[in-house]
Protein backbone atom coordinates (compact mmCIF):
# COMPACT_ATOMS: atom_id res chain seq x y z
CA UNK A 1 0.00 0.00 0.00
CA UNK A 2 1.53 3.59 -0.99
CA UNK A 3 1.63 6.33 1.13
CA UNK A 4 -1.06 8.20 -0.12
CA UNK A 5 -3.89 5.57 0.72
CA UNK A 6 -2.27 4.92 4.23
CA UNK A 7 -4.74 7.03 6.10
CA UNK A 8 -5.12 7.92 9.93
CA UNK A 9 -9.02 7.89 10.78
CA UNK A 10 -10.75 9.25 13.67
CA UNK A 11 -13.99 7.54 14.24
CA UNK A 12 -16.30 10.27 16.37
CA UNK A 13 -20.08 9.12 17.94
CA UNK A 14 -21.81 8.94 21.27
CA UNK A 15 -22.26 5.48 20.28
CA UNK A 16 -19.61 3.08 20.99
CA UNK A 17 -18.84 -0.31 22.87
CA UNK A 18 -19.46 -1.09 25.81
CA UNK A 19 -23.21 0.22 24.84
CA UNK A 20 -24.43 -2.49 22.24
CA UNK A 21 -26.28 -1.41 18.87
CA UNK A 22 -25.97 -1.44 15.17
CA UNK A 23 -24.44 2.02 15.21
CA UNK A 24 -21.43 0.42 17.39
CA UNK A 25 -21.48 -3.00 15.55
CA UNK A 26 -20.78 -0.86 12.54
CA UNK A 27 -17.95 1.45 13.65
CA UNK A 28 -16.29 -1.38 15.06
CA UNK A 29 -16.61 -3.81 12.10
CA UNK A 30 -15.55 -1.08 9.90
CA UNK A 31 -12.51 -0.18 11.87
CA UNK A 32 -11.25 -3.82 11.80
CA UNK A 33 -11.56 -3.83 8.48
CA UNK A 34 -9.61 -0.37 7.71
CA UNK A 35 -6.97 -1.51 9.73
CA UNK A 36 -6.33 -4.74 8.26
CA UNK A 37 -6.00 -2.95 5.00
CA UNK A 38 -3.31 -1.04 6.38
CA UNK A 39 -5.02 1.95 7.51
CA UNK A 40 -4.67 3.47 11.19
CA UNK A 41 -8.07 3.95 13.18
CA UNK A 42 -8.84 5.78 16.46
CA UNK A 43 -11.87 5.93 17.62
CA UNK A 44 -13.26 8.94 19.99
CA UNK A 45 -16.75 8.43 22.22
CA UNK A 46 -17.84 9.94 25.71
CA UNK A 47 -16.83 7.72 29.17
CA UNK A 48 -19.03 4.96 30.32
CA UNK A 49 -19.34 4.22 33.74
CA UNK A 50 -15.68 3.53 34.67
CA UNK A 51 -14.72 3.18 31.58
CA UNK A 52 -12.77 6.40 31.16
CA UNK A 53 -9.46 7.35 29.34
CA UNK A 54 -7.72 5.29 26.45
CA UNK A 55 -7.99 1.95 25.94
CA UNK A 56 -7.44 -1.01 23.32
CA UNK A 57 -9.02 -3.35 21.56
CA UNK A 58 -8.36 -6.35 19.63
CA UNK A 59 -6.58 -5.73 16.43
CA UNK A 60 -5.01 -2.78 18.34
CA UNK A 61 -8.10 -0.24 17.80
CA UNK A 62 -7.75 2.89 20.14
CA UNK A 63 -10.33 4.49 21.80
CA UNK A 64 -10.36 7.41 23.54
CA UNK A 65 -13.05 7.79 26.37
CA UNK A 66 -13.16 11.33 26.76
CA UNK A 67 -14.45 11.94 30.07
CA UNK A 68 -17.97 13.42 29.49
CA UNK A 69 -21.16 11.96 31.12
CA UNK A 70 -23.65 10.83 29.21
CA UNK A 71 -26.58 13.54 29.06
CA UNK A 72 -29.96 11.76 27.40
CA UNK A 73 -30.27 8.37 25.50
CA UNK A 74 -25.95 7.98 25.76
CA UNK A 75 -25.78 11.95 24.20
CA UNK A 76 -23.55 14.00 25.77
CA UNK A 77 -24.72 17.45 26.62
CA UNK A 78 -23.97 19.96 23.82
CA UNK A 79 -21.30 22.17 24.68
CA UNK A 80 -20.30 24.07 21.19
CA UNK A 81 -16.64 24.19 22.16
CA UNK A 82 -16.20 22.68 25.01
CA UNK A 83 -14.72 19.41 23.31
CA UNK A 84 -12.57 21.56 21.42
CA UNK A 85 -9.22 21.33 23.37
CA UNK A 86 -9.03 17.56 23.59
CA UNK A 87 -10.53 17.09 20.47
CA UNK A 88 -7.56 18.95 19.26
CA UNK A 89 -5.08 17.61 20.94
CA UNK A 90 -6.57 13.74 19.69
CA UNK A 91 -6.11 15.09 16.42
CA UNK A 92 -2.19 16.55 16.71
CA UNK A 93 -1.19 13.50 18.97
CA UNK A 94 -2.77 10.82 16.23
CA UNK A 95 -1.56 12.77 13.08
CA UNK A 96 -5.42 12.42 11.77
CA UNK A 97 -5.61 12.53 8.26
CA UNK A 98 -9.39 12.47 8.18
CA UNK A 99 -12.18 12.83 10.53
CA UNK A 100 -15.33 10.11 10.21
CA UNK A 101 -18.49 11.10 12.71
CA UNK A 102 -21.00 8.80 12.73
CA UNK A 103 -24.79 9.11 13.73
CA UNK A 104 -27.26 12.58 13.47
CA UNK A 105 -28.38 12.17 16.89
CA UNK A 106 -25.12 11.81 18.46
CA UNK A 107 -23.35 15.51 19.66
CA UNK A 108 -20.24 14.60 20.04
CA UNK A 109 -20.60 13.69 16.50
CA UNK A 110 -21.49 17.26 15.56
CA UNK A 111 -19.35 19.00 17.52
CA UNK A 112 -16.46 17.08 16.77
CA UNK A 113 -17.16 17.29 12.79
CA UNK A 114 -17.90 20.98 13.18
CA UNK A 115 -14.11 21.68 14.93
CA UNK A 116 -12.14 19.14 12.64
CA UNK A 117 -13.02 21.73 9.49
CA UNK A 118 -12.63 24.74 11.29
CA UNK A 119 -8.57 23.02 12.06
CA UNK A 120 -8.77 22.34 7.70
CA UNK A 121 -9.33 18.48 8.29
CA UNK A 122 -11.06 16.54 6.04
CA UNK A 123 -14.65 14.86 7.22
CA UNK A 124 -16.80 12.47 6.63
CA UNK A 125 -20.09 11.99 8.26
CA UNK A 126 -22.71 8.29 7.76
CA UNK A 127 -26.19 8.65 8.65
CA UNK A 128 -27.64 5.86 10.15
CA UNK A 129 -31.15 6.76 10.82
CA UNK A 130 -34.47 8.56 9.22
CA UNK A 131 -36.02 11.20 10.43
CA UNK A 132 -39.44 12.75 9.73
CA UNK A 133 -39.91 16.63 8.85
CA UNK A 134 -43.41 17.79 10.80
CA UNK A 135 -42.86 16.99 14.32
CA UNK A 136 -40.98 19.59 16.90
CA UNK A 137 -37.86 17.32 17.51
CA UNK A 138 -37.41 16.49 13.42
CA UNK A 139 -37.34 19.75 12.90
CA UNK A 140 -34.68 21.10 15.08
CA UNK A 141 -32.70 17.65 14.13
CA UNK A 142 -32.98 18.71 10.79
CA UNK A 143 -31.69 22.11 11.31
CA UNK A 144 -29.19 21.28 12.93
CA UNK A 145 -27.92 18.37 10.39
CA UNK A 146 -28.64 21.31 7.80
CA UNK A 147 -25.56 23.20 9.98
CA UNK A 148 -23.07 20.47 10.33
CA UNK A 149 -23.15 19.02 6.81
CA UNK A 150 -22.82 22.66 5.38
CA UNK A 151 -19.39 22.05 5.19
CA UNK A 152 -18.15 18.83 5.33
CA UNK A 153 -16.80 16.74 2.28
CA UNK A 154 -18.87 13.76 1.52
CA UNK A 155 -21.64 11.70 3.68
CA UNK A 156 -22.45 7.95 3.48
CA UNK A 157 -25.80 6.63 3.75
CA UNK A 158 -26.59 3.22 4.92
CA UNK A 159 -29.64 2.79 2.15
CA UNK A 160 -31.26 4.22 -0.91
CA UNK A 161 -33.85 5.26 1.38
CA UNK A 162 -31.61 6.80 4.00
CA UNK A 163 -29.78 8.83 1.38
CA UNK A 164 -33.20 10.65 -0.19
CA UNK A 165 -34.20 11.30 3.85
CA UNK A 166 -30.55 13.00 4.10
CA UNK A 167 -30.67 15.07 1.17
CA UNK A 168 -33.87 16.12 1.71
CA UNK A 169 -33.20 17.47 5.19
CA UNK A 170 -29.88 18.47 5.28
CA UNK A 171 -29.74 20.43 1.83
CA UNK A 172 -26.66 18.34 0.73
CA UNK A 173 -25.81 18.14 -3.56
CA UNK A 174 -26.80 14.17 -3.87
CA UNK A 175 -23.23 13.77 -5.76
CA UNK A 176 -21.62 14.25 -2.47
CA UNK A 177 -24.02 11.31 -0.99
CA UNK A 178 -22.96 7.76 -1.19
CA UNK A 179 -24.81 4.72 -0.33
CA UNK A 180 -22.58 2.12 1.62
CA UNK A 181 -24.84 -0.94 3.35
CA UNK A 182 -24.45 -2.23 6.58
CA UNK A 183 -22.87 -6.00 7.11
CA UNK A 184 -23.09 -8.60 9.05
CA UNK A 185 -20.36 -11.04 11.03
CA UNK A 186 -21.38 -14.18 9.31
CA UNK A 187 -18.50 -16.65 11.35
CA UNK A 188 -20.62 -15.20 14.59
CA UNK A 189 -24.35 -15.54 13.40
CA UNK A 190 -24.62 -18.78 11.45
CA UNK A 191 -27.27 -21.53 12.09
CA UNK A 192 -27.78 -24.44 14.37
CA UNK A 193 -26.37 -27.39 13.50
CA UNK A 194 -29.48 -29.29 14.07
CA UNK A 195 -32.39 -28.53 11.56
CA UNK A 196 -35.86 -27.66 14.47
CA UNK A 197 -38.39 -29.52 14.43
CA UNK A 198 -41.95 -28.01 13.13
CA UNK A 199 -44.52 -29.46 15.73
CA UNK A 200 -43.92 -26.41 17.00
CA UNK A 201 -43.31 -22.60 15.62
CA UNK A 202 -40.94 -20.51 17.32
CA UNK A 203 -41.28 -16.94 16.73
CA UNK A 204 -38.44 -14.74 17.83
CA UNK A 205 -38.05 -11.15 18.23
CA UNK A 206 -35.15 -9.27 19.23
CA UNK A 207 -35.36 -5.35 19.57
CA UNK A 208 -35.16 -2.32 22.05
CA UNK A 209 -38.62 -2.66 23.37
CA UNK A 210 -39.49 1.67 22.21
CA UNK A 211 -42.70 2.85 20.13
CA UNK A 212 -40.02 3.33 17.22
CA UNK A 213 -39.64 -0.36 17.14
CA UNK A 214 -43.40 -0.67 16.92
CA UNK A 215 -43.69 -2.72 20.59
CA UNK A 216 -47.13 -0.88 20.65
CA UNK A 217 -47.93 -3.32 17.45
CA UNK A 218 -46.23 -6.43 18.98
CA UNK A 219 -49.01 -5.71 21.73
CA UNK A 220 -51.78 -6.32 19.19
CA UNK A 221 -50.22 -9.07 16.93
CA UNK A 222 -48.67 -11.48 19.77
CA UNK A 223 -52.78 -12.50 20.97
CA UNK A 224 -53.86 -12.86 17.49
CA UNK A 225 -50.94 -15.00 16.09
CA UNK A 226 -51.37 -16.90 19.25
CA UNK A 227 -55.07 -17.47 18.99
CA UNK A 228 -54.68 -18.79 15.23
CA UNK A 229 -52.01 -21.01 15.77
CA UNK A 230 -51.79 -23.15 19.34
CA UNK A 231 -48.39 -24.55 18.26
CA UNK A 232 -46.93 -21.15 18.00
CA UNK A 233 -44.41 -19.28 20.49
CA UNK A 234 -42.51 -16.62 21.05
CA UNK A 235 -39.22 -15.00 22.67
CA UNK A 236 -39.03 -11.42 23.20
CA UNK A 237 -35.44 -10.11 23.82
CA UNK A 238 -34.90 -6.89 24.87
CA UNK A 239 -35.70 -3.61 26.93
CA UNK A 240 -37.47 -0.47 27.17
CA UNK A 241 -40.10 1.35 28.37
CA UNK A 242 -42.77 -0.76 26.41
CA UNK A 243 -41.88 -3.87 28.15
CA UNK A 244 -44.80 -2.43 30.48
CA UNK A 245 -46.99 -3.17 27.61
CA UNK A 246 -45.82 -6.31 26.46
CA UNK A 247 -46.11 -7.94 30.41
CA UNK A 248 -49.24 -6.24 30.77
CA UNK A 249 -50.71 -8.22 27.18
CA UNK A 250 -49.25 -11.62 28.54
CA UNK A 251 -51.05 -11.37 31.41
CA UNK A 252 -54.28 -10.39 30.28
CA UNK A 253 -54.56 -13.40 27.92
CA UNK A 254 -52.62 -15.72 29.84
CA UNK A 255 -49.81 -16.14 27.68
CA UNK A 256 -46.99 -16.81 30.13
CA UNK A 257 -46.48 -20.27 29.00
CA UNK A 258 -46.11 -18.74 25.20
CA UNK A 259 -44.44 -15.60 25.60
CA UNK A 260 -41.10 -15.48 26.91
CA UNK A 261 -39.62 -12.47 27.54
CA UNK A 262 -35.81 -12.49 27.82
CA UNK A 263 -35.34 -8.89 29.07
CA UNK A 264 -31.96 -7.53 27.55
CA UNK A 265 -29.51 -9.36 25.27
CA UNK A 266 -25.98 -9.03 24.92
CA UNK A 267 -25.21 -9.17 21.69
CA UNK A 268 -22.89 -12.16 22.46
CA UNK A 269 -25.72 -14.23 23.29
CA UNK A 270 -28.15 -13.17 20.63
CA UNK A 271 -27.22 -15.70 18.13
CA UNK A 272 -27.56 -18.49 20.75
CA UNK A 273 -31.26 -16.78 20.90
CA UNK A 274 -31.67 -16.92 17.39
CA UNK A 275 -31.17 -20.17 16.29
CA UNK A 276 -33.92 -21.55 18.89
CA UNK A 277 -36.50 -19.96 16.66
CA UNK A 278 -38.39 -20.32 13.23
CA UNK A 279 -39.11 -16.88 12.66
CA UNK A 280 -37.73 -13.31 13.11
CA UNK A 281 -40.25 -10.90 13.48
CA UNK A 282 -39.56 -7.16 13.22
CA UNK A 283 -42.10 -4.37 13.57
CA UNK A 284 -40.30 -1.11 13.50
CA UNK A 285 -42.05 1.89 12.57
CA UNK A 286 -39.41 3.50 10.87
CA UNK A 287 -35.38 2.02 9.91
CA UNK A 288 -32.54 3.10 7.72
CA UNK A 289 -30.96 -0.52 7.92
CA UNK A 290 -31.98 -2.82 10.04
CA UNK A 291 -29.16 -4.96 10.86
CA UNK A 292 -30.72 -7.29 13.24
CA UNK A 293 -32.69 -8.78 10.44
CA UNK A 294 -29.84 -9.55 8.61
CA UNK A 295 -27.78 -11.06 11.78
CA UNK A 296 -31.61 -13.26 11.65
CA UNK A 297 -31.13 -14.21 8.16
CA UNK A 298 -27.23 -15.23 8.60
CA UNK A 299 -28.58 -17.84 11.48
CA UNK A 300 -31.46 -18.79 8.72
CA UNK A 301 -34.54 -17.74 10.12
CA UNK A 302 -37.42 -16.35 7.88
CA UNK A 303 -38.11 -12.81 8.52
CA UNK A 304 -41.24 -10.53 8.97
CA UNK A 305 -41.07 -7.43 8.49
CA UNK A 306 -42.64 -3.92 8.67
CA UNK A 307 -42.53 -2.43 5.41
CA UNK A 308 -40.26 0.76 5.96
CA UNK A 309 -37.66 2.57 5.72
CA UNK A 310 -34.76 0.93 4.05
CA UNK A 311 -36.19 -2.62 5.06
CA UNK A 312 -37.31 -3.72 1.64
CA UNK A 313 -33.71 -3.27 -0.08
CA UNK A 314 -31.83 -5.43 2.53
CA UNK A 315 -32.76 -8.90 1.75
CA UNK A 316 -34.18 -10.97 -1.51
CA UNK A 317 -37.90 -10.86 -2.06
CA UNK A 318 -37.80 -15.07 -1.09
CA UNK A 319 -35.90 -14.41 1.98
CA UNK A 320 -38.53 -11.77 3.79
CA UNK A 321 -42.23 -11.52 4.15
CA UNK A 322 -42.99 -7.83 4.17
CA UNK A 323 -45.86 -6.15 5.64
CA UNK A 324 -47.64 -2.80 6.45
CA UNK A 325 -47.09 -1.40 10.16
CA UNK A 326 -51.15 -2.47 10.69
CA UNK A 327 -51.71 -5.55 13.07
CA UNK A 328 -54.15 -6.93 10.87
CA UNK A 329 -51.12 -6.90 8.01
CA UNK A 330 -48.63 -7.99 9.96
CA UNK A 331 -50.99 -11.02 11.60
CA UNK A 332 -51.73 -12.29 7.29
CA UNK A 333 -47.38 -11.87 6.86
CA UNK A 334 -47.04 -14.29 9.72
CA UNK A 335 -49.65 -16.76 8.33
CA UNK A 336 -48.18 -16.71 5.19
CA UNK A 337 -44.34 -17.15 7.10
CA UNK A 338 -45.58 -20.07 8.58
CA UNK A 339 -46.96 -21.67 5.32
CA UNK A 340 -43.58 -21.26 3.26
CA UNK A 341 -41.17 -22.17 6.52
CA UNK A 342 -40.73 -25.67 5.35
CA UNK A 343 -39.54 -25.00 2.08
CA UNK A 344 -36.52 -22.54 3.69
CA UNK A 345 -33.19 -24.30 4.32
CA UNK A 346 -31.21 -22.51 7.18
CA UNK A 347 -27.65 -23.09 5.62
CA UNK A 348 -28.87 -22.54 2.08
CA UNK A 349 -29.80 -18.72 3.44
CA UNK A 350 -26.81 -18.35 5.67
CA UNK A 351 -24.38 -18.75 2.18
CA UNK A 352 -26.86 -16.27 0.38
CA UNK A 353 -26.07 -13.70 3.10
CA UNK A 354 -22.41 -14.50 3.45
CA UNK A 355 -22.15 -13.90 -0.52
CA UNK A 356 -24.09 -10.64 -0.59
CA UNK A 357 -22.75 -8.98 2.53
CA UNK A 358 -19.07 -8.73 3.63
CA UNK A 359 -17.66 -6.58 6.24
CA UNK A 360 -14.63 -5.98 3.82
CA UNK A 361 -16.41 -4.64 0.85
CA UNK A 362 -17.79 -2.12 2.88
CA UNK A 363 -14.50 -0.67 4.20
CA UNK A 364 -13.60 -1.21 0.35
CA UNK A 365 -15.87 1.40 -0.73
CA UNK A 366 -15.41 3.37 2.52
CA UNK A 367 -12.05 3.68 1.48
CA UNK A 368 -13.32 5.28 -2.44
CA UNK A 369 -15.35 7.88 -0.04
CA UNK A 370 -12.15 8.83 2.01
CA UNK A 371 -9.81 8.98 -1.37
CA UNK A 372 -12.43 11.23 -2.66
CA UNK A 373 -13.11 13.56 0.30
CA UNK A 374 -8.59 13.87 0.70
CA UNK A 375 -8.68 15.44 -3.09
CA UNK A 376 -11.18 18.12 -1.82
CA UNK A 377 -8.98 21.56 -2.53
CA UNK A 378 -8.52 23.56 1.06
CA UNK A 379 -10.72 26.46 1.98
CA UNK A 380 -10.55 29.81 3.67
CA UNK A 381 -12.75 30.92 6.69
CA UNK A 382 -14.77 33.47 4.02
CA UNK A 383 -15.27 30.68 1.26
CA UNK A 384 -16.62 28.73 3.93
CA UNK A 385 -18.83 30.78 5.79
CA UNK A 386 -20.99 31.22 2.64
CA UNK A 387 -22.30 28.01 2.61
CA UNK A 388 -23.58 28.42 6.00
CA UNK A 389 -25.11 31.52 5.26
CA UNK A 390 -27.75 29.85 2.55
CA UNK A 391 -29.25 27.73 5.66
CA UNK A 392 -31.68 30.30 6.38
CA UNK A 393 -31.81 34.02 6.78
CA UNK A 394 -31.38 33.81 10.59
CA UNK A 395 -30.15 30.62 11.04
CA UNK A 396 -27.19 31.30 8.45
CA UNK A 397 -26.23 34.16 10.11
CA UNK A 398 -25.98 32.62 13.59
CA UNK A 399 -24.06 29.10 12.14
CA UNK A 400 -21.94 32.27 10.57
CA UNK A 401 -21.29 33.60 14.47
CA UNK A 402 -20.81 29.90 15.82
CA UNK A 403 -18.12 28.96 13.06
CA UNK A 404 -15.84 32.64 13.42
CA UNK A 405 -16.20 31.97 17.80
CA UNK A 406 -14.69 28.44 16.89
CA UNK A 407 -12.14 30.14 14.61
CA UNK A 408 -11.20 32.69 16.88
CA UNK A 409 -10.63 30.05 20.35
CA UNK A 410 -8.81 27.63 17.69
CA UNK A 411 -6.36 30.44 17.17
CA UNK A 412 -5.98 30.98 20.82
CA UNK A 413 -5.35 27.81 21.36
CA UNK A 414 -2.55 27.57 18.96
CA UNK A 415 -1.08 30.57 20.67
CA UNK A 416 -1.31 29.17 23.96
CA UNK A 417 -0.29 25.31 22.91
CA UNK A 418 1.03 25.48 19.27
CA UNK A 419 0.49 21.90 17.39
CA UNK A 420 4.70 21.53 17.85
CA UNK A 421 4.04 21.43 20.97
CA UNK A 422 2.00 18.51 21.35
CA UNK A 423 4.00 15.46 21.76
CA UNK A 424 2.65 12.85 18.61
CA UNK A 425 2.00 9.45 19.17
CA UNK A 426 5.04 6.72 18.70
CA UNK A 427 3.74 4.00 16.50
CA UNK A 428 2.88 0.43 17.74
CA UNK A 429 5.04 -2.65 16.58
CA UNK A 430 1.65 -4.24 15.42
CA UNK A 431 0.67 -1.56 13.47
CA UNK A 432 3.56 -1.83 11.97
CA UNK A 433 3.56 -5.24 11.01
CA UNK A 434 -0.09 -5.20 10.04
CA UNK A 435 0.50 -2.40 7.15
CA UNK A 436 3.11 -4.69 4.89
CA UNK A 437 0.35 -6.28 3.27
CA UNK A 438 -3.54 -7.37 3.55
CA UNK A 439 -4.17 -11.03 4.46
CA UNK A 440 -5.16 -13.88 1.91
CA UNK A 441 -7.80 -14.89 3.73
CA UNK A 442 -8.56 -11.30 5.12
CA UNK A 443 -12.73 -11.66 5.76
CA UNK A 444 -12.38 -14.90 7.68
CA UNK A 445 -9.41 -13.32 9.81
CA UNK A 446 -11.31 -9.89 10.69
CA UNK A 447 -14.63 -12.32 11.61
CA UNK A 448 -12.14 -14.77 13.58
CA UNK A 449 -10.92 -11.72 15.85
CA UNK A 450 -14.41 -10.59 16.29
CA UNK A 451 -16.39 -13.78 16.94
CA UNK A 452 -15.97 -13.64 20.51
CA UNK A 453 -17.44 -9.73 20.73
CA UNK A 454 -14.27 -6.87 21.20
CA UNK A 455 -11.59 -7.53 23.95
CA UNK A 456 -10.18 -4.55 25.61
CA UNK A 457 -7.37 -4.15 27.62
Amino acid sequence: MDDLKKLRILMVSDFFYPNFGGVENHIYYLSQCLLQLGHKVVVMTHAYGTRSGVRYMTGGLKVYYVPWKPFLLQNTLPTFYGTLPILRTILVREKISLVHGHQAFSTLCHEALMHARTMGYRVVFTDHSLYGFSDIGSIHMNKVLQFTLADINQAICVSHTSKENTVLRSGLPPEKVFMIPNAVDTAMFKPASKRLSYDEIVIVVISRLVYRKGADLLVEVIPEVCRLYPNVRFIIGGDGPKRVRLEEMREKHSLQDRVEMLGPVPHAHVRSVLITGHIFLNSSLTEAFCIAILEAASCGLLTVSTRVGGVPEVLPDDMIVLAEPDPSDMVQAIKKAIKILPAIDPHVMHLRIKELYSWYDVARRTEIVYNRALHYPSENLLKRLSRYLNCGAWAGKLFCLVMIVDFLLWRLLELLQPSKNIEEVPELAFFEDLQVHKPQNFEQGVQAKSRLGPKFS
